[in-house]
């Protein structure tokens, strides 16, 4: 948030070599993670945003800056604290503050968030702060940027992966589906390994009732690494729908989408019964 950071310096992510505020190669100053009080200003504007009227509260860039000089970046974490650690800590409380009524609402609001498209593959935080693990518990939906033009080449062993979006939605989203359901089962688990331990504590987290079907994916419907025809959208919806979701979002920057793509309803059985 380059206009908070303006005001408030103090909490943006700081260059290590001199303590000044870090930009990116865009030249964008970032809000540290790890700022509580710009916590406090989302809450705020969140609630706001409910009592206008909009019934879910999607966040987007959830997530530490990677575009920049990282050799030279500095941020608010205590000993032995990951990124991972302070991210969650901040879905948390997003999850506490905005799951119960507050004065003059008698509900609450929907709450999503955006991950990379790799946190359904990769185990790791991709150097960013997310695992999808740990966000789960936390919101209703979780969606991942599954735009098969992010993908890098040789992925899943196709050269040009924004050319073969159902293969890589339906690998991505499967792969998805498969953690969801072990994080799910992990509170009933009686399995000893490192692993399924980690898994236990993680599920009674936040909401405590982890479900594949929060999973709703963002999908592509813009022209990056291939002409994206209704067919090469709508072929992406039926991914969605072959890996067992229900549900599934459209990104183009530009807000301009496929009509054609939306014509008809795709016909699929949905079921994620073992």
């Amino acid at each position: 948030d380059p206009f908070y950071t303006a005001e408030h310096p103090e909490l943006a992510v700081k260059r290590e070599s001199d303590g000044g505020v870090w930009k990116d190669h865009k030249g964008l100053a970032f809000i540290d993670v790890g700022a509580k009080p710009f916590w406090d200003y989302i809450i705020e504007v969140s609630k706001e945003t409910y009592d206008i009227g909009f019934d879910e509260l999607n966040f987007d860039y959830v997530r530490y800056p990677s575009d920049g000089n990282m050799k030279d970046i500095a941020f608010m974490l205590d000993a032995g604290e990951l990124k991972a650690d302070k991210l969650e800590e901040f879905f948390a409380y997003l999850y506490e503050n905005l799951s119960e009524p507050w004065e003059g609402n008698e509900d609450v609001p929907k709450l999503s968030a955006d991950l990379f498209g790799y946190t359904t593959t990769n185990t790791d935080d991709l150097g960013i702060g997310q695992v999808i693990e740990r966000a789960l518990p936390y919101f209703d939906y979780v969606m991942p940027m599954v735009y098969p033009s992010h993908y890098n080449a040789g992925f899943i062993g196709i050269a040009k992966p924004a050319t073969q979006p159902y293969e890589i939605i339906k690998y991505s989203m499967d792969e998805a589906v498969r953690r969801a359901k072990l994080l799910a089962s992990a509170k009933t688990s009686t399995a000893t390994t490192t692993e399924m331990i980690a898994l236990r504590e993680q599920s009674k987290k936040g909401h405590g009732n982890i479900n594949p079907l929060q999973l709703r994916p963002w999908l592509q419907d813009f022209d990056l690494g291939a002409t994206y025809t209704p067919e090469m959208v709508r072929t992406q919806m039926q991914a969605t729908y072959d890996a067992g979701l229900t549900s599934w979002a459209l990104w183009d920057a530009g807000n301009t989408y496929t009509r054609a793509a939306l014509k008809d309803d795709i016909s699929a059985e949905v079921s994620l019964e073992e």
